[in-house]
């Protein structure tokens, strides 16, 4: 691949995204001159960190706390004055600027957003809505715009669109689209933004002067989490900090950026010094998620189609090139919990949703028993603590479980410790049967030569095992007058590592269905960290956490290597992460490697889970996240949706989706990988192309 192809992969722009800045620049009451060269300066920082939008607070080139200095004539001239200065000077600067400023227009007076770019005024923007009461008089001085669609304005001889109908549109980065409202604007009932999004903006602005009491920046988080979720967009808002006047009120200069109800980046507040927060939006992410929110445009509809009489400012964006980085955060674990103050909240909430669902299903069932295969795994550890739970919770005895350990041909002694431990731990109905002879039986009557003696370890051979052991589970579930509890994970859902049919793809209720292996482990960890179980449970569930994820159904080698399920199908940690950004967003493959590059080439970058071991911190190159990205490609659309076509049902836990052919994901069982592997080829580097 060539050096320029190598560029256009990581160029942060090829993927979608935008980077983006809130400021908060240095102010000095009613001084234009030392103002303007502070937005000026900060335009430029932002120009060598390569933004492509930063926002200003509100009125930040006259300052906000001007009272009745807002109608003298002389400083509504040098406003204007300015505006042309900064118009100028902008067109040697990557970033689009929108700055605050008060306005003159027909004979009234206008709290403005101006929106510059590459030495264009692009248009202007009015306040909707003045705040009147407690400390704020805007009304006193400044007339509002709500009404204001399809007109111009000059400033300092410059003619521009003037209203609230504007977005922004820049024609080469399609996805990005602006529209701009400011402070009070988001505290309506309806914010203009609503109507906004809904004409297709994808980010929207919000300057902003908002003076700071107690509580009042939780309430700012509150409103720009709730309207960057609600419109389904990002959102940066930029608050007037120190150098605003005094006199009756104090500024905190808070800045931060949203996406879809996510916090990207936020300022630090009550600074001396000029602050910029930065984060690079995603608007393709936004995109998809419109794209499968029908709500989104039935709301649009509803709304009379605020697109036909919006107007769209189009405009070419001189952007940065190249390898730019990323900064936003990427989660290396999307399924795992990872606000560390909700941290024992968000796992109790995971772990109850597969309790409570079932409780519902036994209780539905009126069923005697619940019968489990016990391997001392991951997976039916997890299905068995969760089933210990339900009975609990119901009043029923432990002993209602019906564990089965079922040893074969590559079982180890380790697991099958760990499995009678666990049983014995949690005081269940515990059992064994050697599923050997039976296995031995059937290779024999269908010829197959591993019965001769041969040393033949293929499909047919491990199938043979997981089938007698399901087949076993379901006579022993009639035998008992119970069900049974499937163990079998969401990942190995999407990679179709399960034996169909008469294997463990199959059970009367997939407990685990919506939980992929790399939330399995972290739920197990919070289980043995948070007492839901006594020490001797505990102590075993963290040797089953310490032992290799394999399926054991080949003997282990000469060398007393046992099958190891990860080399064969890749790291679970990336085969979750692809899945994440495949299934909940319908990225594009070369995008989910970027962000796995980025997420996982160095381990010292990015915030790892709480309590995440340190022994078990990866990293991966491009090389290797391409090769794994490969194989959960064809794995994904091309072998595994008839298995989970003809999956039993079982809850959904992650808002990232789940695979039930009832719920999240519908897809033909014939499909084919090929526009997927295309994509991934044509666009990935490879071989020296690689980038380190």
């Amino acid at each position: 691949m060539a050096d320029a192809a190598t560029d256009d992969f990581l160029s942060l722009h090829r993927h979608g995204f935008v980077r983006a800045g809130a400021s908060t620049p240095r102010v000095r009451t009613a001084d234009i001159a030392f103002n303007r060269d502070a937005i000026l300066a900060e335009a430029r920082r932002a120009h060598e960190a390569a933004l492509d939008l930063l926002v200003y607070p509100e009125l930040c080139l006259s300052s906000y706390a001007l009272d009745d200095l807002h109608m003298q004539a002389a400083l509504l001239d040098a406003v204007e004055s300015a505006v042309a200065d900064i118009v100028e000077a902008s067109a040697g600067l990557t970033p689009i600027l929108t700055i605050g400023a008060p306005l003159r227009h027909n004979s009234r007076l206008y709290n403005c957003a101006l929106v510059i770019a590459h030495g264009r005024l692009l248009g202007v923007v009015p306040k909707s809505y003045l705040p009147n009461y407690r400390e704020f008089y805007e009304k006193r001085w400044f007339a509002h715009g709500r009404n204001i669609r399809g007109l111009t304005i000059d400033v300092a001889g410059m003619q521009a669109p003037f209203g609230v109908d504007l977005i922004f549109a820049a024609e080469n980065l399609p996805n990005f689209k602006l529209f701009v409202e400011i402070c009070e604007d988001y505290w309506a009932a309806i914010p203009p933004s609503s109507e906004g999004a809904l004409a297709g903006a994808t980010v929207i602005a919000n300057l902003s002067a908002s003076n700071i009491t107690i509580g009042k920046s939780d309430e700012r988080h509150m409103l720009a989490r709730s309207q960057s979720s609600r419109t389904a967009s990002a959102y940066i808002y930029s608050a007037a900090g120190h150098g605003e006047s005094t006199t009756d009120v104090a500024w905190d200069g808070q800045g931060m950026i949203y996406e879809l109800g996510d916090l990207l980046a936020e300022s630090e507040r009550f600074t001396l010094e000029p602050d910029l927060c930065i984060a690079d939006i995603d608007c393709e992410r936004i995109v998809g998620d419109r794209i499968r929110l029908q709500t989104f445009n039935d709301a649009a509809e509803a709304a009379g189609r605020p697109e036909d009489r919006f107007r769209t400012i189009a405009f070419h964006h001189e952007m940065a090139a190249g390898d730019l980085g990323l900064i936003r955060p990427i989660r290396r674990f999307p399924f795992v919990p990872n606000r560390q103050h909700r941290l024992d909240e968000d796992c109790f909430e995971a772990f109850n949703i597969q309790v409570d669902a079932l409780m519902r299903r036994i209780q539905a069932t009126g069923a005697k028993s619940l019968i489990i295969g016990i391997s001392g795994g991951l997976d039916s550890t997890h299905a068995l603590i969760v089933a210990a739970k339900a009975c609990d919770r119901l009043g029923l005895p432990r002993i209602t479980i019906r564990g089965y350990t079922l040893p074969g041909f590559g079982t180890s002694d380790h697991t099958k410790s760990n499995a009678w431990k666990l049983m014995d731990a949690l005081g269940i109905t515990a059992e064994e049967i050697d599923i050997k002879p039976a296995a031995r039986l059937m290779l024999d009557d269908i010829g197959h030569p591993f019965a001769d003696g041969e040393p033949t370890y293929d499909v047919t051979f491990e199938n043979v095992q997981a089938g007698l052991r399901t087949d076993y589970l379901f006579r022993l579930a009639g035998h008992h007058g119970g069900f049974v509890v499937g163990t079998g994970d969401l990942s190995e859902l999407a990679l179709g590592w399960c034996t169909y049919g008469v294997g463990d793809q199959m059970s009367h209720y997939s407990v685990n269905a919506g939980v992929p292996k790399t939330l399995i482990q972290y739920l197990i960890r919070w289980a043995t960290r948070t007492d839901q179980f006594d020490r001797q449970t505990d102590a075993v569930l963290e040797a089953i956490l310490a032992t290799e994820i394999s399926p054991e159904l080949v003997p282990a080698g000469e060398d007393g290597a046992i099958q190891s399920t990860e080399e064969i199908i890749g790291p679970y940690e990336l085969n979750d992460f692809f899945l994440h950004h495949i299934m909940r967003f319908g990225q594009r493959p070369s995008k989910v490697a970027f962000l796995a590059w980025h997420a996982w080439r160095d381990l010292d970058h990015g915030v790892w889970p709480a309590g995440f071991p340190e022994a078990q911190k990866n990293a991966y190159d491009l090389q290797t996240i391409r090769k794994w990205l490969e194989n959960f490609l064809r794995r994904f659309f091309q072998f595994s949706q008839f298995k989970r076509s003809a999956m039993p049902n079982g809850p959904k836990v992650s808002s990232g989706g789940a695979l039930s052919p009832r719920g999240d994901w519908r897809a033909p069982s014939d499909a084919v990988a090929d526009v997927w592997l295309e994509e991934l080829r044509a666009n990935v580097p490879q071989g020296d192309d690689v980038p380190n």
